[in-house]
Parts: C-alpha cells; sequence; structure tokens
C-alpha cells in the first residue's frame, strides 16, 4: 500500500464496477437506461475463477470499498462505499468514450457550462475531460458534439458532481456549422 491507498488489480475493477452497475440499475426507472447499463457490464468478469473472485471481494470488504448489508430474511447484500463508488467511478470514466452511429442524424449537442471562479478545478476538469471524448471547444465553456452523449455527459456530470452548473442542447444549426463538420470529418 503507498499513501494508505490500496491497490486496485483488475479483478477487483471488475467487481467494484459491476456493484456500480447493479446500483445504476435500481436507481433509474428508464427501461432504455437499463438496457445501457447492462450492456456496459464487462462480460469478461464471468470468466474469473471463483476462488479468486472470493479474495478480491474479500479484500474490497477489508479496504471498506465495499460494505455488507444484512437483512431480516438472513440474506446478505455486499453494496458499494461512498469510496468504493468514487473508485468505480474512477475506472469508468477513465475508459468512457461516445460511439458514433454510422450515419449522422443532423443534430449538435451543445454542452454548455458557467462554473463559479471559486470552483475553478471544477471548470478545467470538464474542459480536459470533454476534449479527451472528442467535444470541441465552440467557444469558452461552450462544447459541441455531432452525435449523441447524452448519456456520457451524463456520467460525467454524476462523477464531478456538476449537474447544476451545465446545460444540455440539441440543435439543429449553428452558424459555423461547415467549420464544425470539418473538424468532425463530416463532409
Amino acid at each position: 500500500m503507498k499513501n494508505n491507498v490500496p491497490r486496485i488489480g483488475t479483478i477487483k475493477k471488475k467487481v467494484l464496477l459491476l456493484l456500480l452497475a447493479g446500483l445504476a440499475l435500481g436507481l433509474t426507472r428508464s427501461y432504455k437506461k437499463q438496457l445501457w447499463i447492462l450492456k456496459q457490464i464487462p462480460k469478461e468478469w464471468r470468466k474469473e475463477n471463483r476462488q479468486v473472485l472470493e479474495r478480491a471481494i474479500n479484500s474490497l470488504y477489508t479496504s471498506h470499498l465495499i460494505q455488507e448489508k444484512h437483512h431480516r430474511d438472513g440474506t446478505t447484500t455486499l453494496v458499494l462505499s461512498e469510496n468504493g463508488k468514487q473508485k468505480a467511478l474512477r475506472f469508468n470514466i477513465d475508459k468512457l468514450e461516445i460511439k458514433k452511429p454510422i450515419r449522422w442524424d443532423k443534430k449538435w449537442r451543445v454542452i454548455m457550462f458557467d462554473i463559479p471562479e471559486k470552483i475553478r478545478k471544477l471548470r478545467d476538469s470538464l474542459r480536459i475531460h470533454f476534449k479527451e471524448i472528442g467535444l470541441i471547444e465552440l467557444q469558452k465553456s461552450v462544447f459541441v458534439y455531432p452525435y449523441p452523449c447524452s448519456q456520457e455527459i451524463e456520467f460525467i456530470l454524476e462523477f464531478y458532481n456538476a449537474r447544476k452548473h451545465i446545460r444540455f442542447i440539441l440543435a439543429e444549426k449553428i452558424d459555423n456549422e461547415l467549420h464544425l463538420k470539418k473538424k468532425f470529418n463530416l463532409v
């Protein structure tokens, strides 16, 4: 352990992400979002040896990344602790990418934010992350993207706890559209 932070191996990451997916499934009412969440769950976790998986879960428990909840009926449920949720989100956000559809729907996704100076680090982090996933800065604190990306943006907003500072617009036309089409290889 370095700096009191436990090392997280591949199997532990898979367990944390699986628990996070279960949490997300329980919190969403939308059938489409539930299907999207289920598709995001890594399939390779099923290949793991049961003993190795049990050791990883035990290690996560002792690292305080998961907790046990005992129920009156005698069953026990494993749940992510707050620290475990943050770790799982961090692993997931590092792999976040927007899948491009075959055809462009000719609509622009505009993401705008107005973040106070006192939380400038949040603003800088959002800018960096939006650029990493392919959004283009239209002007300061305004980003644009041609493909559906609302779920990915929602995930980023949840991770950074920034929902109140962000607005998401679906536009049919932007005055400098030709310039944007060239940047996104749409012409």
